[in-house]
């Protein structure tokens, strides 16, 4: 992802200007993995995240010299809440590779990367970091929103018309389009459920539909962080065991799964926030997914649901916008106590020579 657009004021006249977010929301399921194998990506995706910044600033017609700073997300490749691996004697982790030190000294620009690990270190869980982002850029005075992000996994932020800070809620939902993803790769051969032209060709099977719904996650009070080591196509093949619906169309199993998402997003919605009028503004690739936004209009006829488009953010890039924040808070900030958020400036800062 990529953005340029104006933030805070850096230093005395320097403006931050062009800033290169390498989020991706892929991580590895299984709990095993080569220790040489990690050691080594974790060099590599640093260089070659390097690399597609050079490339990128090249067709920009942009000089490394102009850039303020890069903020890197990094590659998650497990994510580790207490409440999710339950073993005593450990708090909350995750881990994301690609060096900061290798991504500053390739392009000759400061970076600032790794910035779950000050959350966790503070009390948190790490995730969703939305949160101050979403504060800065989309609370209004006088209206109820819900800033949603349909990515891997859904994830939102309640921002209350009072601007009562202790009132913000920023937490994972459910599956966004991880599952759905999966599906299609493994039965269809496709990246994607490209219009949801897979799911509307389905059916929802409830049986499955209620045995996915069966799980502890969707009672735990807010917030509350999960993932891809959670809802996996493990998780589904064992919802189908227990539905005994093994032999379901795969049609049928994108639009159940399409159902999921939706569903889970709407009843949490439907349950924490009791408003009468709720503006959403969606970003993520589930925005697009038109079969997912029609099931959500439906369950929540007392919202207006939109795009972040109408904040003047692009959906795809919002991702990339909040991380650019971040990395402009790390260097020029003041620490924010939101909710029951620990109060904390995220990122590891590194310099290229």
């Amino acid at each position: 992802m990529t953005n340029s657009f104006r933030l805070r004021k850096f230093g005395e006249n320097k403006y931050i200007r062009y800033v290169y977010n390498l989020a991706n929301n892929l991580s590895f399921v299984h709990k095993e993995a080569s220790l040489e194998k990690v050691c080594l990506l974790n060099e590599y995706i640093g260089n070659f995240h390097g690399e597609l910044v050079l490339q990128a600033l090249k067709g920009w017609g942009i000089k490394p010299a102009e850039v303020d700073f890069i903020a890197s997300h990094g590659q998650t490749i497990y994510h580790a809440p207490q409440r999710l691996h339950k073993q005593q004697g450990y708090s909350n982790a995750t881990l994301q590779i690609g060096d900061g030190d290798h991504l500053a000294v390739k392009t000759g620009i400061l970076t600032i990367s790794d910035f779950r690990q000050k959350h966790i270190a503070a009390g948190g869980e790490g995730a969703p970091l939305a949160l101050y982002g979403d504060v800065l850029l989309g609370s209004k005075p006088g209206e109820n929103r819900i800033l949603l992000n349909i990515g891997g996994i859904a994830n939102l932020t309640w921002l209350p018309a009072d601007g009562n800070y202790a009132g913000i809620v920023c937490t994972d939902v459910g599956p966004g389009n991880t599952l759905i993803d999966a599906a299609c790769r493994k039965y269809f051969n496709k990246a994607y459920d490209e219009d949801s032209k897979l799911a509307f060709s389905g059916n929802i099977n409830e049986g499955l539909l209620a045995a996915l719904l069966d799980h502890p996650f969707f009672s735990e009070q807010a917030p509350k962080t999960t993932g891809p080591e959670l809802f996996s196509l493990i998780y589904v093949e064992d919802a189908q065991q227990r539905s005994n619906t093994l032999n379901i169309s795969n049609e049928d199993l994108v639009c159940t799964l399409s159902a999921f998402t939706a569903k889970t997003i709407a009843d949490f919605i439907s349950k924490n926030f009791k408003a009468d009028y709720i503006k959403i503004f969606t970003s993520g690739g589930g925005a697009r997914n038109i079969y997912i936004i029609e099931h959500l209009k439906k369950a929540l006829p007392l919202a207006t649901i939109k795009t972040t488009n109408d904040l003047g953010i692009d959906p795809d890039a919002k991702e990339a916008i909040l991380f650019a924040l971040l990395g402009n808070e790390a260097l020029c900030g003041e620490p924010m106590a939101i909710g029951n958020n620990p109060a904390v400036l995220m990122g590891k800062i590194s310099f290229p020579l």
